[in-house]
């Protein structure tokens, strides 16, 4: 593995547990075996660290579901919900303290790094795109219907997952997440 990805995967893994304003880059180039005088060959700052950090991990996140809705032999109601659970399982991680970046940081990064906010920006809209795709390709193959457009649905079940995530981890109760996916099943008439 290359010495900046090493950083950046250490870094995402201190983050997932610790909050971006609670991790020092003096942790994670510590935690990464890499000499401290050399993050700034990699990155001009910690906001050029925080943003590479949250594109990596939307560039992992949209390939793995670009290889769900790939998957074939598949319905699209059976690749969402295949997305679905995995969101689920995710969250569920760690007494529901989750691995999802995005409801780990996304209120305390926005106020602090414009270039954060926008990549956590076009990022869920990346998913957001995705799931319409796959939602509208339900209505195609006749596995899902819905009311409203495959866009609306798409972005209201997004919203809902990101809510209840949110929820399940304050609560430290996956009941949060079991009623979202009732309610997702519900939606696609599933």
């Amino acid at each position: 593995m290359d010495t900046r990805q090493n950083i950046l995967d250490t870094a995402q893994e201190l983050v997932i547990r610790k909050g971006y304003s609670a991790v020092g880059l003096t942790e994670v180039l510590a935690a990464a075996g890499v000499p401290k005088g050399s993050f700034y060959h990699f990155f001009k700052s910690k906001d050029a660290f925080g943003e590479a950090m949250m594109q990596d991990y939307f560039d992992d996140y949209l390939a793995d579901m670009d290889r769900i809705v790939a998957a074939p032999g598949r319905t699209c109601a059976e690749r969402l919900m295949t997305y679905w659970q995995q969101f689920y399982d995710k969250q569920l991680v760690d007494d529901c303290r989750g691995r999802c970046l995005v409801v780990k940081l996304a209120a305390e990064v926005c106020d602090l790094s414009e270039s954060m906010r926008i990549v956590l920006k076009d990022g869920t809209a990346g998913i957001i795109d995705r799931l319409s795709a796959m939602v509208g390709g339900g209505l195609e193959d006749g596995s899902v219907s819905i009311e409203g457009t495959p866009q609306l649905t798409a972005d209201a079940l997004y919203q809902a997952w990101l809510g209840a995530s949110v929820l399940a981890k304050v609560n430290r109760d996956p009941g949060h997440l079991d009623r979202v996916m009732a309610l997702t099943r519900h939606m696609l008439h599933l």
